[in-house]
């Protein structure tokens, strides 16, 4: 774009930062309002629905402008990336008020669909993942990593198009990014229908990308993480950290860790399969769904947890039955079972508050929840200690209530705080000399004049002692004539009038000063407290991550037996052997929505090697087959969750696919 003859010194700024950004939505502050200009005003005005204008700002041709209130970018910002936009969010670097002429500006974050943080474009109940696909030189042998900032989980995966594709439709990913010069593939073996962001090839460069990681972890090897012999996944992995770096998110300290998906850990069902079985969706709108009726997660990290174990159902037969022996406990103990749930629901999302911390998103009132979160991590560590199951006790012994930042928390800040921190009264009264005095300054201006007003008339004898303001030379003491032979010798005379003198004294100016600028100091002084207070609850962020993880295990667990509890599930028998033998067998998402009193009649199904090793289902239009095809792979899919299952009794061989074609809906 070439520079305007007459272009002010605004819109030089504004072209220039436009530039670097090409490709997102520039929200450009300028005063109290982030403007939008030329393409990007007509976006946002026919997104936001936001009134378009025209203006010459200096240069020959007309401009397009739409603005909003800064103080409204929450409500604006998701918008626009809901309706796939990135956007370049430019804030002014430099009080305005210190600043002569324009004043420095710079994008302070960049925010797409793959990399939100604000909670109004987050689900809570599943996970916003941003993802990378890196394709290699060899055949058919491709790299992912799947990485969500709002709660640090990071994941990466080697193999062919068919696991990643796996992996892509299993985790939903809400961006994926990839070699520029692969569009055409990535369409061809993954599809359309992905939010989709393509960067320069040298950044998928393996030495790039494992410098990036060992830098990032601040370790000398990736052994730790076991994903040293994963070339291809490394570099997608690097070059996820490399596109958080180049979109303004440098306070990664939440993400402190990757983890290894092995295609070999987890029973395998294709895409279809997935869709087929409804396991994360209808097949018609307002439709049940497996996972909308075996939910019954009271947290955010439980609900996010239990949709990854659906789609990626364990293989090994000690990890399944460790959670059926967890969840078998919790039926029996139902006084565990609901104290747990009571804590785990009152902590609130403690992941996504957690990684709030290094990206200065948190507010005040979350970080109220955060102390209130650990308080109830202490009732679960209490509670879950006691049990005699070894899942649950082991959890136990992984969670920390971090009783030092509790009370760091309770100190610091006031019990009902505002949502942001520069709408003051976040700071606890008493907490801080500084802060205290300055609000006794801004509340309480009257009361002080007055009493230094009574002091001074009482110490000099002066009873007609007046205090005024002017603009002039602010606050002043007023004396008429009659009395001016008792002023004391530290009065500083400032005005003669006729009938009187005006003066000040030291004390009198020492207050002016504070209460001309009380408010805005105040102001700052609470911000900067506040940033130290998140500032000190740094160093607890792997130990806050591991209280998240835990907990929402053992919601996971908890939500198991609740439901096995009130459907009448039975624990499934894992073996290692090929017989499938299941008595009473239900179809867990029909028998939900069955009315009241309306039974569902159960079937028996056995297939072995000897006597049975397939069946022939026939009958006619809407008998029940399909039906009894998907209650067969739901209750084998369930019991590789570690779930007990719809049944009298069943016995399941471990099993390593499941594949099912099946037509009309369940539903």
């Amino acid at each position: 774009m070439a520079k305007a003859a007459s272009e002010t010194p605004l819109m030089q700024q504004h072209r220039a930062i436009k530039q670097k950004y090409p490709g997102a939505v520039l929200l450009f502050r300028v005063g109290d309002f982030y403007e939008t200009f030329g393409e990007d005003a007509i976006v946002a005005s026919k997104v936001l629905g936001i009134t378009l204008t025209k203006r010459n700002n200096g240069a020959a041709s007309e401009n397009e402008l739409a603005g909003f209130p800064h103080h409204a970018l929450d409500t604006y910002l998701h918008k626009l990336v809901k309706a796939g936009h990135r956007v370049a969010v430019c804030d002014q670097l430099e009080d305005p008020k210190s600043v002569k002429g324009i004043v420095k500006r710079g994008v302070t974050e960049m925010v797409t669909p793959g990399i939100a943080t604000s909670d109004k474009l987050l689900e809570q109940g599943s996970n916003n993942f941003l993802a990378a696909v890196h394709f290699s030189d060899k055949e058919d042998s491709l790299g992912a990593s799947f990485l969500d900032i709002s709660t640090g989980e990071f994941f990466v995966a080697e193999g062919n198009t068919e696991y990643i594709d796996k992996l892509l439709q299993g985790l939903k990913p809400a961006e994926v990014i990839f070699q520029r010069n692969f569009q055409k593939q990535f369409v061809e073996k993954f599809g359309p229908k992905f939010y989709t962001y393509t960067m320069e090839s040298w950044i998928f460069d393996e030495a790039f990308a494992t410098e990036s990681l060992l830098k990032h972890f601040n370790t000398h090897s990736l052994k730790g993480f076991g994903i040293e012999s994963l070339p291809q996944a490394i570099t997608a992995a690097g070059a996820i950290l490399h596109y958080l770096k180049e979109t303004e998110h440098p306070n990664l300290q939440h993400i402190t860790g990757v983890q290894r998906m092995e295609r070999e850990d987890f029973l395998w069902m294709d895409r279809f399969t997935i869709r087929n079985l409804e396991l994360l969706g209808a097949g018609v709108d307002q439709g049940n769904y497996l996972l909308k009726v075996i939910d019954n997660t009271v947290s955010p990290m439980g609900a996010r947890l239990l949709r990854r174990w659906l789609i990626f159902p364990l293989k090994n037969t000690a990890a399944i039955n460790d959670r059926l022996d967890a969840v078998e406990t919790l039926i029996k103990d139902q006084t565990l079972c609901t104290t747990l749930s009571a804590a785990i629901k009152a902590c609130g999302d403690m992941e996504r508050l957690v990684s709030k911390v290094p990206l200065k998103k948190i507010n005040p009132r979350e970080v109220v929840q955060l102390a209130r979160g650990l308080e109830q991590i202490s009732i679960i560590k209490e509670a879950a200690a006691k049990s005699n199951n070894k899942k649950i006790t082991d959890a136990a012994a992984l969670l920390d209530p971090i009783p030092s930042i509790v009370e760091t928390i309770y100190q610091q800040i006031a019990e009902n705080p505002p949502v942001a921190a520069n709408k003051g009264g976040v700071i606890k009264d008493g907490f801080h000399s500084e802060l205290d005095s300055l609000r006794n300054i801004a509340t309480g201006g009257k009361d002080f004049l007055v009493n230094i007003q009574q002091r001074e008339a009482a110490a000099t004898g002066i009873s007609s002692l007046k205090i005024s303001f002017n603009n002039v030379f602010g606050y002043y003491l007023e004396v008429t004539n009659v009395h001016k032979n008792k002023v004391p010798d530290t009065w500083i005379r400032k005005q003669t009038l006729a009938n009187a003198e005006r003066y000040i004294t030291p004390e009198l100016k020492e207050y002016e000063e504070k209460i001309l600028g009380a408010e805005e100091r105040m102001q700052s002084l609470e911000i900067k407290l506040f940033e130290r207070l998140i500032d000190q609850a740094q160093p607890f962020i792997a130990a806050l991550q591991v209280n998240g993880a835990c907990v929402g295990e053992i919601d996971c667990v908890a939500s198991f037996a609740a439901l096995s509890k009130s459907n009448r599930y039975v624990r499934p028998v894992l073996h290692d052997g090929n017989e499938l033998e299941i008595a009473g067998g239900r179809h867990p998402v029909i028998e939900s929505v069955l009315p009241t009193g309306v039974p569902y009649i159960d079937n028996d199904l056995l297939l072995n090697k000897q006597d049975q090793q397939l069946i022939i289902l026939t009958g006619p239009n809407m008998s029940g087959k399909s039906a009894l095809l998907r209650q067969t792979a739901l209750i084998t899919l369930m019991a590789h969750m570690g779930s007990f299952v719809p049944a009298t009794a069943a016995s399941i061989p471990l099993t390593a696919q499941i594949f099912t074609r099946v037509g009309a809906s369940d539903n």
